[in-house]
């Protein structure tokens, strides 16, 4: 290994410690991810030679056709996210998941805990587990006031949240980021992941009632739902109906065109954004409503994520071209004698306490795809690969994306979910390792 190679090595690495400590040293992750990006590359130009090769004077636009092949798959990954955030967005802002709270409403403790369990497990994997996890938390708020059961069920989100994205191609960025890249297809996902996600749901919800008993008070209907609602139940239905039913379309469409995902998300976006601006026609001026409107709501973007992502993901892209993720997957193969089990298992306990996107990122160039066997699409390992780093991330608070949501919205202390959580998730993150085991070598 050159001292080149060192250097961008040990520059990705103090960017990871810095964003693994984010909380700590109170810098946000995304500056870190672009710093990390442009010095990797940086020091990447210093000596092209040494990793590509070509005419000295020809290697400066070799670099440029590199970057931009990078940055077009990248941007593949991010336009997909912003669409997705926008329509959830619209969705949300226009009262569309108001049906949530009427479906799962009830004042018996333990039923409420299986219902906040399963709506969010499947509402995780239509939208995405922050979306869901957030949208969830306001429910739960209107349902429950004791703050000691309010903190089980707040858990039981980021669990179920967490796990019901795992299946799903849409349901998490780890598995959108192997959707996009072919390395795992829409039924194939679904059908073999499904089972070990619902068992990493199921085990710790059933250990979680255990410490729920009795009724919850009578919860006061409200009409708080509707008001500062400009548009009909039927015009929300059908803004739900198009976003959610939209998002669940985009594989159908990928299928049907071969086009990448972001377009089907693209098509989506736009025919909600012009179908509440139709809505909109009949609304009256000056009312404050207009605020909801998607031209407005697209300021709500979550740019801070998308430009994590796009630093992440570029300096992942570095560390590609100098070789090192190739040789640290033929590394770790040699260490696991080739157990993909425990590689992924690993990954997953690792992603609960560093972030999963850079995780999985490396992984994706540690491994490149085979024609057959664990690493062929659809393969053991990138299958396990996406039900670890989605699971995996419930097992500490700030493992995932849902559970520091959930942390700063429910005030829930580290050391309270540790001593409390972890040890329920472990097993239950065990449980769907060993379920999946069982389907794919004795059925």
């Amino acid at each position: 290994m050159t001292s080149l190679t060192i250097a961008i090595v040990f520059v990705f690495i103090v960017g990871y410690l810095c964003i693994a400590f984010e909380s700590g040293l109170k810098i946000n992750k995304a500056a870190t991810a672009l710093l990390m990006c442009v010095f990797t590359w940086t020091l990447f130009m210093l000596d092209p030679g040494s990793y590509i090769s070509g005419a000295v004077e020809e290697l400066p636009a070799k670099v440029s056709e590199l970057l931009k092949n990078h940055l077009g798959e990248t941007g593949e990954t991010l336009f997909f996210l912003m669409g997705a955030m926008t329509i959830v967005e619209i969705v949300d802002k226009n009262g569309g998941f108001n049906f949530v709270r009427k479906m799962i409403m009830t004042t018996n403790k333990r039923k409420l805990l299986w219902r906040i369990a399963f709506m969010t497990f499947i509402l995780s994997a239509i939208l995405d587990n922050l979306t869901t996890s957030i949208v969830m938390i306001m429910v739960l708020r209107k349902l429950v006031y004791e703050r000691t059961d309010r903190l089980v069920y707040a858990s039981l989100i980021i669990i179920a949240a967490n796990s019901g994205g795992a299946f799903s191609p849409i349901g998490d960025v780890t598995t959108i980021m192997l959707w996009i890249k072919g390395m795992i297809t829409t039924q194939g996902v679904i059908t073999e992941i499904f089972v070990p996600s619902l068992v990493s749901m199921i085990i710790p919800a059933l250990i979680l009632q255990q410490g729920l008993k009795g009724e919850l008070p009578t919860v006061q209907g409200k009409s708080d739902e509707t008001s500062g609602e400009v548009f009909s139940n039927r015009q929300r239905n059908t803004i739900f109906i198009l976003g959610v039913g939209g998002l669940m379309f985009v594989p159908i469409f990928r299928y049907l065109t071969d086009l990448p995902p972001f377009m089907g998300i693209l098509l989506v976006l736009g025919i909600l954004w012009t179908t509440t601006e139709i809505f909109y026609r009949n609304v009256k001026k000056g009312k404050d409503s207009f605020s909801k409107r998607v031209s407005h709501l697209l300021s709500n973007i979550d740019m801070t994520t998308i430009l994590f992502f796009l630093g992440i993901l570029m300096a992942v892209a570095c560390l590609e071209e100098i070789g090192v993720l190739t040789a640290l997957g033929e590394g770790l193969d040699k260490m696991s004698g080739g157990n993909h089990y425990l590689v992924t298992g690993v990954i997953g306990v690792l992603s609960s306490i560093v972030d999963n996107v850079p995780l999985v990122a490396g992984c994706m160039g540690m491994y490149p795809i085979a024609e057959t066997g664990d690493l062929a699409v659809d393969g053991i390992f990138w299958q396990l690969l996406a039900y670890c780093a989605g699971v995996g991330g419930s097992m500490l608070i700030i493992g995932s994306a849902a559970g520091v949501v959930v942390m700063g919205l429910e005030k829930i202390t580290f050391g309270w979910y540790m001593r409390h959580i972890t040890w329920i998730v472990f097993v239950g993150y065990i449980c769907g390792m060993c379920s999946y085991w069982i389907i794919d070598n004795l059925l």
